[in-house]
């Protein structure tokens, strides 16, 4: 497992120019643990058949790479006893099924069988509301009113508890930069979320994505955005193993990371003017 990096800076004399030394800490490497990315994701508008589910195991700090695990058996059944097999891509660790449905409010059922042991996780469909089409640009946003900064807008229902995760992709990060939210303050309203960064600029694309999420997930994305520093605060908690809702129904020391979760997805792009 992944610890943190040792950075030793040596003293530096008032006398003389001083230097920053990076050292390579020889760290110790936890067993690999399996890691499990059952996000099924059902796209506004499209058919939702197309579905994925990734294994790869932990690895030590210095290795960029995740190791792809092969040889699982993989289903999924929902509330009607219907199967859907996810099948392994040969030797990717990518296992795909091509007839999936997916059915809002229905519990849908995981199922890992790998080296003879038995991993589930039970999880229900949760619904999204669109993405208003309007989006608002503004040219001195952010903290330092230096930035271009976008809003958008999404209707919350009034009717049940809502939980949210806020996904924005645009060409200045390697990854999408997530957010979780909830309506406990804001049930029933237009909801608002603003986004800037420093180097957004004419021309540039920022694809958003809303998903919606139990409120069981969102409790487990909000851990692991804390546990990685991603959260704002200025003294983080120290990272640590953030467990999600995969049981390993064999041995329950060598429990799996990762988390099945079942979202609707909304959808919308903008580009900067």
């Amino acid at each position: 497992m992944k610890l943190l990096k040792i950075m030793l800076v040596p003293f530096v004399s008032l006398l003389v120019t001083g230097c920053e030394k990076v050292i390579t800490a020889d760290l110790t490497t936890a067993a690999p643990r399996l890691v499990v990315d059952a996000s099924i994701d059902w796209v506004k508008n499209t058919t939702g058949n197309e579905q994925k589910i990734v294994l790869s195991t932990t690895t030590g700090y210095y290795n960029s790479e995740f190791p792809s695990v092969s040889g699982a058996v993989i289903t999924v059944t929902n509330a009607t006893n219907t199967v859907f097999n996810f099948v392994e891509t040969p030797g990717t660790g990518q296992y795909i099924c091509s007839n999936f449905i997916p059915v809002i409010g229905q519990t849908y059922n995981l199922k890992i069988v790998l080296n003879g042991e038995t991993y589930t996780a039970s999880e229900t469909f949760t619904p999204v509301s669109k993405i208003e089409d309007n989006i608002d640009q503004n040219n001195k946003g952010g903290e330092a009113g230096d930035e271009i900064e976008i809003t958008f807008y999404y209707q919350d229902d009034v009717n049940q508890k809502n939980s949210y995760l806020n996904s924005i992709t645009q060409p200045h990060s390697v990854f999408p930069e997530l957010e979780v939210e909830d309506d406990e303050h804001t049930n029933g309203n237009l909801n608002q979320e603003s986004y800037s960064h420093e180097k957004l600029k004419t021309g540039d694309r920022i694809d958003i994505k809303l998903y919606g999420i139990s409120k069981n997930y969102y409790n487990y994305m909000f851990k692991l955005i804390v546990a990685s520093g991603n959260d704002g605060n200025p003294f983080p908690t120290i990272p640590s193993a953030v467990r999600g809702n995969i049981i390993n129904q064999t041995n329950s020391k060598n429990y799996a990371l990762g988390y099945f979760r079942l979202a609707e997805v909304a959808t919308k792009s903008y580009t900067i003017k």
